[in-house]
């Protein structure tokens, strides 16, 4: 089977294409290739189709993002042509075709009634937490503006003792049809009814408290339970937290975006925590145990003699908590890196020195620094005459 073109080279856009940019791609390829237009031609149905899927998934916002994140495989499973999320025979199809040739022919998008009960909308929010809260989870308080059923007319957005009427427009059914010649023969456009805006109810006379929307503002005050091992960008859904539905329907999600905090030490990978870890020349030539950080804390690490600078270790089951299961851990990865201090005294100068000769005379010096060296440890220093005399005698 043939590999699956990325959605944005068959629409031939970028990244960062607006809504109406994607659109006006679509509509393009579209009319190019529509199997009216093409009778007879396998081709420009397959590409017909392969625009069709394009757009489908890039002009949903949760879609998109899910496929600008993992690719075709974030539809993988999810059923429609080819294993790719998207059905010719759903409902994204009639929406599709709604939208866009609908625009062509002066006609409004193709919809379904709904003046049946109808879901809310997701909202969306966000929180900022520390990289600790994010590795072991934590409990934070969102407030936000929420709108909750008026309690005067009970959401029904009419005046108390008055029922919302049948709309006269589309008699209640919700929407409205009409045909228009077209191209491609004649066009079925279901318009929603402008006048009760797909209801089916006209509130004639409107609450005085909601005027007439059946919903009132309210500050509501949200607990979000955070997941340990959760990550930056990521969200959390908390259900039926979102707009009010309509006509009984029930309440839209409420959708907390994750911001992490970076830390001075840690680095996260995954589900792996990366770091570095200073150890002093004589812990890496004699070996033993060394304090490394962990986001647990600090552990004692036991290294060999000679260990070298930019050495790696690993710390099993110190990472980040899976989702899934936090018993379930990544690990730590700890860089070594030998520290060369930037200051000597004069007794470590002349350790060092000692310790040099005994392995072979690594480091050149002068005697007058090795003299140096000893009057310094000595505390005796040159005088004015010592000085003249030196200089007498050079």
């Amino acid at each position: 089977m043939a590999e699956k073109r990325d959605y944005y080279e068959v629409l031939g856009v970028d990244r960062n294409a607006t809504d109406d940019a994607l659109k006006k791609a679509y509509r393009k390829i579209a009319k190019k290739y529509h199997p009216d237009s093409n009778p007879g031609d396998e081709q420009a149905e397959v590409k017909f189709k392969e625009a069709a899927e394009a757009y489908s998934v890039l002009s949903d916002p949760e879609k998109k993002k899910q496929y600008d994140q993992f690719g075709h495989s974030a539809f993988n499973g999810g059923g429609g042509a080819g294993g790719g999320g998207f059905d010719f025979n759903s409902g994204d199809m009639g929406d599709i075709f709604g939208d866009i040739f609908g625009d062509f022919f002066g006609g409004g998008r193709n919809r379904r009634a709904n003046n049946g009960p109808q879901r809310g909308a997701n909202i969306r929010a966000s929180i900022r937490i520390t990289f600790e809260e994010a590795v072991f989870g934590c409990e934070k308080e969102i407030e936000l503006i929420l709108k909750e059923e008026c309690p005067t007319c009970h959401g029904t957005g009419a005046k108390p003792g008055t029922q919302p009427v049948t709309c006269s427009k589309c008699q209640g059914q919700g929407q409205i049809m009409y045909e228009q010649q077209s191209i491609f023969g004649t066009v079925r456009n279901v318009q929603t009814c402008p006048e009760c805006n797909g209801t089916g109810k006209v509130v004639k006379e409107k609450c005085t408290d909601c005027h007439g929307t059946g919903y009132k503002s309210a500050k509501k005050r949200i607990q979000v339970s955070v997941p340990a091992g959760i990550d930056d960008g990521q969200s959390i859904r908390i259900r039926d937290k979102g707009e009010p539905g309509s006509q009984g329907g029930p309440r839209g999600d409420l959708l907390v975006e994750v911001v992490v905090s970076r830390h001075p030490l840690f680095q996260r990978q995954g589900f792996d925590l990366f770091s570095t870890s200073p150890i002093s020349f004589a812990q890496a030539a004699i070996g033993g145990d060394i304090k490394i950080k962990t986001i647990d804390g600090d552990v004692l690490f036991k290294i060999s003699p000679g260990t070298q600078t930019d050495t790696k270790v690993r710390l099993k089951g110190k990472g980040v908590p899976t989702l899934r299961n936090k018993n379930v851990r990544g690990d730590h990865y700890v860089t070594l890196v030998v520290q060369v201090p930037r200051k000597l005294s004069s007794e470590q100068k002349e350790a060092l020195l000692g310790f040099d000769k005994t392995m072979g005379g690594t480091v050149e010096v002068q005697e007058e620094t090795v003299t140096a060296a000893k009057d310094e440890k000595s505390g005796k220093k040159k005088g004015f005459r010592d000085k003249l005399k030196e200089n007498f005698d050079n």
